[in-house]
């Protein structure tokens, strides 16, 4: 890539001539406002491009069809203009104390030190060029705050019929746990009393029957395990009476395969019930893994996510940036490890609270 830096009296208008030679496919690495030698600010907006495409619209096309030691010269001291370009660029960003820095790139750096993504970023400071905004860091900060709030989802859930409700996710995420909260919720701690039965289908784990079966004595819940997609055809229907069956599954890395295929082929048993799948993730979950993980659990349609081991981190700026990238609304929170206290119907203003707190460390 070429940096390539465009002045004008203005950023919009300084962003325009970049768009006008290259397209609107430009990457904005900044935006400062510069006072000249001879008194004048203008505004220096400084963008990365392909070489290939810095060379073309810069100097024109060479021919290659040929051998020409002219030409060859020709385009090798192109290629060495374009370097040569690139390192004065790069000679005046250095030159330039912290001081000089513009807001925007600052609060951009620290944003993305804490996890938010460079191109969702990009996304929303580009609709803010030529706005005063800029400028600020606190009005900064606060509107890029607001975006993320905005987009943000939650879901929305509605218990006026029975369900089935499934829970898939990877190993060692808490779904066992998440279980048996959310049946204490439904069974005791709403409205109303709703009829609840646990189905396990983990019969990988050593102790995962034992765990969930322990939980429904305690709450006095039904508890059937299973491990055939006939055997759980006939145990959903010796519960068809009951308003909410919860399934645990088994744990699964995103690349075991087998186990995905034999999940899927429980999620599409043709049942009178329609299975809601939830998602479980951890909010320590890490950005190397965040394509992955919604790769593979995505063809299963996730009706929400429910996050766990709130209590396990002070970063929540990755567990962000997974949520606006694949915009997945949220349902619950696990915040600990209590039953059922530690689950919380999920919240973009405690979520946001979270990151704030994280922001202001710095």
């Amino acid at each position: 890539m070429v940096n390539e830096t465009f002045v004008a009296s203005d950023p919009k208008s300084a962003y325009a001539q970049a768009v006008e030679k290259y397209g609107e496919n430009v990457e904005l690495i900044s935006a400062k406002q510069i006072k000249y030698e001879d008194g004048k600010l203008r505004c220096e907006v400084v963008i990365a491009v392909p070489k290939d495409l810095f060379m073309e619209k810069s100097f024109g096309k060479i021919s290659t069809e040929h051998s020409d030691p002219e030409k060859e010269e020709a385009e090798a001291l192109l290629a060495e203009l374009g370097e040569l370009k690139k390192q004065l660029s790069s000679m005046r960003e250095e030159m330039l104390d912290s001081e000089d820095e513009s807001v925007m790139q600052k609060v951009k750096t620290l944003f993305m030190k804490k996890g938010i993504a460079k191109p969702w970023l990009d996304d929303v400071l580009m609709s803010l060029m030529g706005s005063n905004i800029l400028d600020d860091a606190t009005l900064l900060v606060s509107y890029l705050l607001e975006e993320i709030d905005e987009n943000l989802e939650i879901y929305k859930e509605t218990l006026d019929e029975p369900k089935i409700i499934m829970l898939v996710g990877p190993t060692g995420v808490g779904k066992t746990t998440t279980i048996a909260k959310l049946a204490a919720r439904y069974a005791y701690l709403m409205d109303r009393p709703y009829k609840v039965a646990l189905l396990n289908l983990d019969s990988y784990k050593v102790g995962a029957f034992e765990q969930l079966a322990h939980y429904a004595d305690i709450m006095q819940l039904e508890h059937i395990t299973v491990d055939s997609v006939e055997d759980f055809t006939t145990g959903l229907e010796a519960l068809e009476d009951y308003d909410i069956i919860l399934v645990d599954t088994a744990g699964m890395s995103p690349y075991d395969t087998q186990k995905f295929i034999k999940t899927v082929e429980f999620v599409q048993t043709d049942i009178p019930r329609k299975i809601e799948v939830n998602l479980v993730f951890s909010a320590t979950v890490k950005y190397e893994d965040m394509d992955d993980l919604y790769k593979n659990f995505s063809f299963l349609d996730p009706a929400s996510v429910i996050i766990s081991k709130f209590d396990e981190t002070k970063h929540f700026g990755t567990l962000l940036n997974f949520m606006l990238l694949y915009k997945l609304p949220m349902s619950y929170f696990s915040v600990g490890q209590e039953v059922p206290d530690d689950l919380m119907v999920a919240s973009k203003e405690y979520l946001l609270e979270q990151f704030i707190g994280d922001l202001d460390e710095e």
